[in-house]
């Protein structure tokens, strides 16, 4: 005679062991990560009023469904019979195949960028998710800098699946783990991407951790290697090998002191305490830039050595003046492969650089682009850009 917590615990345990038999240390295991799991210790199969059945040292087997009866969590001499859990579980149904949603996704890995340039921290990454050892990092870096596109040309060119989860405010487990959806008129349980990941092994990307509410808390046991219970389903999952967890994000978790990445959030600290490794990616060296540049530019069919030249050392010289305390805006990476592809449809140059840095105010604008003249005397500012105020000019060294 079981509680209902107790039959939550047992078919957790029934569906996490795979057999009908469980081992001291499967148990020792599984009771490890109840609290985790919000399950009751499965001690009183083995100490309780009604112990299983030994089947020989330290081997024991789980009683059969027939034999299994529940009471109530509220009265507990309100018996319920086999029948009658049935139905009730007929709710919360035992196994996953008769409600679940499958995603027909065969091949999650990325694919490969041609003229891809490693930078950063690329080599470290590739080298954590080669080892297959779950080892969650946690990428952080300004914007467009390359923190994504590392992991999924790094996933890629191991030929390793990755799920990436786009975080927001509004990220919540019913988003993260799985949740019903209506389909084609029926109630199913769609699998989410985190236990999707977790069963086939592959890395787990959280772009844009640092948006999340506390919301993510649900994901703790993940990060600590565990599996996850759940319950609306009454399904174990064990994270496969080879799984583990990237985290990108232009913060530290700490929230932007700047005001620069409004939206970001103030992470739990037991949340980052679970990332053992954190990465601060760079933005690309002068080198390494031409080179991404050139890259783009064959991509796109408009190669101009002389411009992706000029383009790098205009992009540099924003860049120190930004760390100086100079500007307030930057030109990243990725602005950079904007203009290119710009420059590949209109075939001038400035106005792939004006399309491209219209989106900062007036004065910044002017001044980026008047700076780019000084890069390259081959071109002049567009009309109505000319007049640059002086403080404008005093604040870009060049």
């Amino acid at each position: 005679m079981y509680t209902v917590k107790q039959m939550e615990t047992l078919n957790a345990f029934r569906t996490f062991v795979g057999s009908e038999t469980f081992t001291k240390a499967q148990y020792s295991e599984f009771s490890d990560r109840c609290s985790n799991l919000g399950l009751v210790k499965p001690r009183f199969l083995i100490k309780g009023s009604n112990p299983v059945e030994k089947v020989s040292r330290g081997v024991y087997r789980f009683p059969s469904s027939d034999s299994e009866t529940t009471v109530s969590p509220v009265c507990e001499t309100h018996q319920i019979t086999p029948a009658a859990l049935a139905e009730k579980a007929a709710e919360i149904p035992a196994t996953a195949a008769n409600l679940m949603m499958v995603t027909d996704v065969e091949n999650m890995v990325p694919e490969r960028f041609n003229g891809f340039v490693p930078w950063g921290h690329f080599r470290d990454i590739k080298n954590i998710i080669k080892s297959k050892i779950f080892y969650p990092i946690f990428v952080t870096g300004l914007s467009g800098n390359g923190k994504t596109l590392n992991v999924s040309q790094a996933c890629a060119e191991l030929n390793r699946e990755m799920v990436r989860v786009n975080v927001t405010i509004e990220t919540d487990e019913d988003d993260l783990i799985g949740g019903f959806r209506l389909v084609n008129g029926e109630t199913k349980f769609n699998l989410g991407p985190v236990a999707q990941a977790m069963e086939k092994g592959a890395v787990l990307l959280l772009d844009e951790i640092d948006l999340a509410s506390n919301k993510i808390m649900c994901l703790q046991p993940v990060l600590e290697g565990n599996g996850i219970y759940i319950k609306k389903i009454n399904r174990y999952i064990k994270p496969a090998k080879g799984f583990t967890v990237i985290a990108t994000a232009n913060t530290k978790g700490k929230g932007s002191d700047d005001g620069r990445f409004i939206g970001t959030n103030i992470l739990n600290e037991a949340f980052l305490e679970r990332f053992p490794v954190t990465m601060e990616q760079p933005y690309p060296a002068t080198s390494t830039e031409k080179k991404i540049v050139l890259g783009s530019m064959e991509k796109y069919g408009k190669v101009d050595a002389e411009f992706a030249d000029r383009l790098v050392t205009w992009a540099e010289v924003i860049r120190k003046s930004y760390f100086d305390g100079a500007v307030d805006e930057l030109i990243s990476t990725r602005r950079l492969d904007h203009i290119v592809k710009a420059f590949a449809i209109f075939g001038d140059r400035m106005k792939a650089i004006e399309l491209c840095v219209n989106r900062f105010d007036e004065d910044t604008k002017a001044s980026f682009m008047d700076l780019y003249t000084k890069v390259d005397e081959d071109v002049k500012v567009p009309m109505g850009l000319e007049e640059v105020s002086e403080e404008n000019e005093s604040e870009i060294p060049f």
